[in-house]
């Protein structure tokens, strides 16, 4: 475990809401890195110092009373704040649209200017944290026409979706998961007793440049084609990670559902 995935399950474990392997695995981590321990000592001390019974004042009963009492009846004529907001929500509907329409825009400068390896790290890193315990897969299935109708409505683009059993590399499902700040596709196959996460996601980009990242012992192909990237994810050898990649792309366009 990783301190990135650890920060991340620090509450969650001082809140008792994790599994036994998870507790294990945050206490491993704590006992071997003083940063994350530390920590989870400082949240502790902040959540103790939050339940003191001196930080909390009852109200005073003349207060109480004024909640209690009657509210008079309200006037039919409506304060001049009042006759202000239909512009003030107009203003905000503005601002949130914008928002909108420049969040694309934003995602896809994050991918052209981003460093390949950053995106590596966080592929490995979210391989890692769905080996834990029902983190897997959200829809089980050796089905492309199961796993990728799944995705639809919850992703802003139809992944790509191949079974590739005949090759080795059998399909056994997808979920949704995060890389980069935005929502991704993984499908999730199998090389014997060894997952592969393939993550997708669209860019603007169709760079057909192939990196190759290895980390303790994980390997990571990383490429872009039809305007969409991929990061596979394994502990298998490189050389089975790059048959796979290369089993992917030989049809990488699912064919139309019969």
């Amino acid at each position: 475990m990783m301190c990135d995935d650890a920060r991340l399950l620090l509450h969650a474990y001082l809140d008792n809401e994790l599994d036994a392997a998870q507790s294990v695995a945050i206490v491993r981590h704590m006992q071997a890195c003083p940063s994350c321990a530390a920590s989870y000592a400082d949240y502790g001390q902040l959540r103790e110092g939050m339940g003191r019974a001196s930080l909390y004042r009852r109200a005073p009963d003349t207060l109480r009373k004024t909640w209690q009492t009657e509210k008079p009846v309200a006037s039919t004529t409506p304060p001049a704040r009042t006759r202000r907001a239909p512009l003030a929500l107009a203003m905000a509907a503005g601002f949130a649209a914008a928002v909108i329409i420049a969040t694309p825009l934003w995602l896809t400068s994050t991918h052209r200017t981003g460093d390949a390896s950053q995106w590596a790290d966080e592929a490995i890193s979210s391989h890692i944290r769905s080996m834990q315990p029902q983190h897997l897969m959200d829809v089980v299935s050796t089905d492309q026409h199961t796993v990728k109708p799944w995705f639809d409505g919850k992703l802003d683009f139809s992944p790509r979706v191949k079974d590739l059993a005949g090759e080795g590399f059998p399909l056994v499902g997808g979920r949704l998961d995060a890389l980069g700040g935005r929502s991704v596709a993984a499908l999730i196959f199998k090389r014997h007793l060894h997952i592969i996460n393939l993550y997708q996601w669209p860019v603007s980009s169709d760079d057909a440049v192939q990196i190759t990242t290895q980390w303790h012992g994980y390997n990571a192909i990383q490429w872009t084609t039809g305007h969409m990237h991929f990061v596979a994810v394994s502990n298998v050898n490189e050389s089975e990670l790059h048959e796979f990649v290369l089993a992917f792309q030989n049809d990488s366009v699912t064919p139309p559902m019969r």
